[in-house]
C-alpha cells in the first residue's frame, strides 16, 4: 500500500509538471523555449545512462559528428547505470524532464500511469513515417512496450535470437562418444560422462558436467532446465489460449526432480546455489566443467583464455546447443526504451522521432563502432583497425544506450570470431529460430503484481533452491502448489494478468 501511495505521489507531481511545462512550450521559438539551436538544428535534451568508468565528454568528436548527421545540438545528462533507476525516479517527482529520456523498464507502473494520463507521446501514430525505426527494431519489441495498443516509448532494440542457452564442450562430447544432446535424457547422460568419465584425459576426477547459478528471485542459468521441461520462457505459459503460472505446470514440478536428481548425483556444481556470474565463468574456462548456459557470441572472450591455457584447444570445442526437447529462448527484441514527454510541441517530438531514424543511419551508427577515421581507427589494407584503447577512453560505445541498430546476429556472432565460427554459430542460430519461444508475458503488469510477486518470486525460488539440494523433499513443491491455487492473491494476479495479456 505504501508503494501504491508514493506511485500515485509521484505521478500528481509528474502530470502537473508535464501539462504546465507543455502549455509554457507552445509558444514560437522566444516564447516559451526554442526548438532549434543556431543554423535550424534542432536542440534536443537527453538523459540516458553509461556503464563504462565515465562518460564521453560533450566535446567528444564523435558527438559533433552524430551532431552534424543528424542536424542537433546535443545535451546529454549521463547517468551512471549503477544508480539510474534512483535519478529516474527522481526525476518523474520533480518534473523536470529533457526532451528524450531512457525507461529502462517501459512496463514500470509509475511510467505506464503518467503514460495513461497524457505526460509521454504515443509515437506509434507517427512510426510509419521514420523506416529505420519501423523496419529496424522487431515487431516483438514494439509490441512488448507497447500498452493498451500505444507505444509511449521507442524501444532500444536488441536481438531476439541467440538468447543464452547451453554451451557443450565438443572436444568433451568426442573424447565420451557421444553426440550433441537433443532431450533432457540425452543431456542428463552427458552431464553423467562429463563427471564419471574423464572427458579431459587428465586421469584426475577433477570435472563436472554442468556449471550455473541461480538468483534469490528466480533460477538463474538453471531456468533452461524449465523451459526445457515446461515450453515456457520465464514466468507464464500458455493453456487453452489462458496465461497459467509456471508453478503450476507439472512439467515444472519435473524440472526439479531432475535438478534434484543431477545433484544428488554430483553431475551439476555442488556450489551452484552460492555461485556468481563470473565464478561460473571462470570455471568453465578452467576447464573444471564441459557445459554452462551463456550466449554464443560471447564465446570470444572463453576462447582467448582457454587458448591460453592449452594451445592445442579449437574454437570448434565451444558448441552452442541448438534445442533441448524442441525448446530454446528467444530475446524480447529490446533492453529498456526512449519516451518523450508531452511538454515536448508535436513538431519538436517530430525532429526527435527524426533524429532517431537518422542516427539509425549505416554512416552515422558506425561512429559508435569504430569512431573516426585517425582518430579512433586507421584503415590498413581495406581493413579498419581500431585502437581500442583510444574507444575506451572516450566512451564512444556507450552512445549504443541512446539509439542502437541490433545486428540480427549480434548476440550469437562476433566479427573477432574466425570466419568458420562465424557460419557455423550462425547456422546454429538459423536452426535455433525453428524452435524459439519468447516470453509472452514481457510487458504486462498488474495492480498486485506489483506488491504480490516479488514475495511470490522469492519464496519459490527458496523452496526449489532446497528441493535441488535434497534439504526439502518434491513433496513440499507439491504442498506449496496446492497452497498457491487457494491463495485469492494469486487468483487475482490470474484474473489480472490474463486481462492485460487479452487487451494486448
Amino acid at each position: 500500500m505504501r508503494k501504491l501511495l508514493l506511485f500515485t505521489g509521484l505521478l500528481l507531481v509528474l502530470i502537473i509538471s508535464a501539462c504546465s511545462n507543455e502549455s509554457s512550450s507552445k509558444g514560437t521559438d522566444g516564447e516559451g523555449g526554442s526548438s532549434s539551436g543556431g543554423g535550424g538544428s534542432t536542440e534536443v535534451r537527453i538523459m540516458s545512462h553509461f556503464f563504462g568508468p565515465t562518460p564521453p565528454s560533450s566535446d567528444n568528436p564523435v558527438e559533433q559528428e552524430i551532431e552534424k548527421g543528424t542536424n542537433t545540438e546535443l545535451d546529454i545528462e549521463w547517468v551512471s547505470a549503477n544508480n539510474y533507476a534512483d535519478r529516474f525516479n527522481v526525476m518523474l517527482a520533480s518534473g523536470d524532464f529533457p526532451d528524450l529520456m531512457l525507461v529502462p523498464d517501459p512496463a514500470d507502473p509509475v511510467f505506464r500511469q503518467a503514460s495513461e494520463q497524457g505526460a509521454f507521446w504515443d509515437v506509434g501514430p507517427y512510426i510509419d513515417d521514420y523506416p529505420n525505426l519501423k523496419e529496424g527494431i522487431a515487431e516483438e519489441a514494439w509490441k512488448y512496450t507497447s500498452h493498451e495498443g500505444k507505444n509511449y516509448a521507442i524501444p532500444l532494440p536488441r536481438p531476439t535470437e541467440g538468447d543464452s542457452f547451453f554451451i557443450v564442450r565438443k572436444d568433451w562430447l568426442d573424447n565420451v562418444g557421444l553426440e550433441a544432446p537433443e532431450t533432457t535424457e540425452e543431456l542428463y547422460e552427458v552431464m553423467k560422462a562429463f563427471t564419471n568419465e574423464d572427458p579431459d584425459g587428465n586421469g584426475k576426477d577433477d570435472t563436472v558436467g554442468l556449471v550455473s547459478y541461480i538468483n534469490d528471485i528466480n533460477m538463474g542459468g538453471l531456468g533452461v532446465f524449465e523451459g526445457a521441461f515446461n515450453g515456457v520462457n520465464n514466468e507464464w505459459g500458455l493453456v487453452d489460449d489462458k496465461l497459467v503460472h509456471r508453478a503450476f505446470l507439472p512439467e515444472t514440478r519435473d524440472a526439479l526432480e531432475y535438478l534434484a536428481n543431477a545433484y544428488s548425483e554430483g553431475i551439476i556444481a555442488s556450489d551452484f546455489a552460492s555461485l556468481q556470474v563470473s565464478q561460473v565463468k571462470e570455471m568453465f574456462i578452467a576447464g573444471k566443467a564441459g557445459i554452462t548456459v551463456e550466449k554464443s557470441g560471447g564465446m570470444q572472450e572463453y576462447y582467448d583464455q582457454m587458448v591460453q591455457m592449452d594451445p592445442e584447444f579449437e574454437f570448434e570445442s565451444l558448441l552452442p546447443l541448438t534445442s533441448i526437447n524442441g525448446y530454446n529462448p528467444k530475446g524480447t527484441g529490446f533492453a529498456g526504451a526512449n519516451a518523450i514527454p508531452k511538454s515536448v510541441p508535436e513538431e519538436k517530438m517530430k525532429e526527435i522521432l527524426s533524429m532517431i531514424d537518422k542516427w539509425m543511419e549505416d554512416d552515422i551508427f558506425a561512429l559508435h563502432r569504430q569512431g573516426i577515421e585517425g582518430v579512433h581507427h586507421e584503415v590498413e589494407d581495406g581493413e579498419v583497425v581500431i585502437d581500442s584503447e583510444k574507444v575506451i577512453a572516450d566512451g564512444i560505445g556507450e552512445y549504443n544506450q541512446i539509439v542502437y541498430v541490433a545486428d540480427p546476429y549480434a548476440s550469437t556472432v562476433k566479427p573477432t570470431f574466425p570466419e568458420e565460427i562465424q557460419k557455423m554459430y550462425a547456422d546454429i542460430q538459423d536452426e535455433r529460430e525453428k524452435t524459439s519461444v519468447g516470453d509472452i508475458a514481457t510487458g504486462l503488469n498488474t495492480e498486485i503484481g506489483i506488491t504480490y510477486l516479488p514475495e511470490l518470486r522469492k519464496n519459490a525460488q527458496d523452496l526449489k533452491t532446497k528441493i535441488i539440494l535434497g534439504s526439502e523433499p518434491i513433496s513440499s513443491w507439491d504442498a506449496f502448489v496446492e497452497e498457491l491455487e487457494n491463495d485469492p492473491d494469486m487468483q487475482t494476479l490470474t484474473e489480472q494478468m490474463n486481462e492485460a495479456y487479452q487487451s494486448r
